[in-house]
């Protein structure tokens, strides 16, 4: 898709609307370095040490854009607590001329959370007409990629390979390479270098230094399992693991 095809075009850090910036989120790395990310790919990809902040910059542009905190489509107001940040407050989203026909905001952290919720709306049939919870972890998650997601969408994903398989995230990858070719739109915050491997897309590693645009191989995710694939009585080694 064209950038002003995007659902999601840019999104922009208020500065002026931060009072304290030594407390969380603004001390994280994430807000500290950030100004204005463009999203002028079909896929976006925020990769990152744990406690850069990554997820929870997605966090704030889902509820900025009007997801529920703990996940769902815009239709989703539950509340199981409240630990979402004010971050979503200071930034300013711009979207395309183009809107979604559909949506979702996954978080892997809150899942089981959604899938009560899911089975308490009585919404399963949406879902492969089976409750989530009468899944396996991975099965659940596959679910909702296979059968909930529409296609001309934009869709917010924190970490989506937490309960899948290898096998399992190279079905994700054909799946979401579907609905992109449906016209959807992702922004993803992962580890995965499977999922990471997604071609064209556009990868933004989180620092304590700053925000970086790289290429898939020059991501630490893919030179760190490789080098562990390669030679992993090195990397043992290394750790004084016998």
């Amino acid at each position: 898709m064209p950038m002003l095809d995007q659902y999601i075009i840019s999104v922009e850090l208020i500065k002026e609307k931060i009072k304290d910036n030594k407390g969380y989120p603004f001390s994280l790395p994430v807000v500290k370095n950030f100004r204005k990310i463009d999203f002028n790919k079909s896929i976006t990809f925020l990769i990152g040490e744990n406690g850069t902040g990554k997820s929870t910059l997605l966090e704030a542009i889902a509820i900025q854009y009007g997801f529920n905190p703990e996940g769902g489509s815009m239709n989703f107001n539950f509340e199981t607590k409240q630990t979402h940040s004010n971050l979503s407050n200071c930034i300013r989203i711009i979207k395309g001329v183009k809107k979604p026909k559909d949506n979702y905001f996954l978080r892997a952290e809150s899942f089981y959370n959604l899938a009560s919720n899911i089975d308490d709306i009585g919404v399963a049939s949406s879902y492969g007409g089976k409750s989530l919870h009468e899944q396996s972890h991975g099965e659940s998650f596959f679910s909702l990629f296979l059968h909930r997601l529409r296609g001309e969408g934009i869709y917010l994903f924190d970490e989506p390979e937490a309960a899948l398989s290898p096998q399992r995230q190279l079905a994700f990858l054909s799946r979401m390479d579907e609905l992109i070719k449906q016209g959807s739109q992702f922004i993803i915050a992962t580890h995965s270098p499977i999922i990471l491997s997604y071609p064209n897309a556009k990868i933004i590693q989180i620092a304590e230094k700053g925000f970086e645009e790289l290429s898939y191989k020059e991501t630490e995710c893919y030179d760190l399992y490789k080098t562990f694939i390669n030679n992993p009585e090195y990397i043992l080694k290394k750790l004084d693991i016998k």
